[in-house]
């Protein structure tokens, strides 16, 4: 397995979701790759959170 560029769909970046994340995301049991990168992901969470 190797690390994969992937595009951020909320800031259209590209970002490494790597091997070890991936792997990590086999152990959970999740199905899809992310979606949005880091950064993207934190700000998103902090706006729930603040609901």
């Amino acid at each position: 397995m190797a690390d994969k560029t992937l595009v951020c769909r909320d800031c259209g970046n590209d970002f490494v979701f790597t091997e070890g994340e991936q792997e990590f995301y086999r152990e959970k049991g999740f199905d899809n790759e992310p979606t949005r990168c880091i950064d993207c992901r934190r700000a998103k969470k902090a706006q729930q959170n603040r609901r």
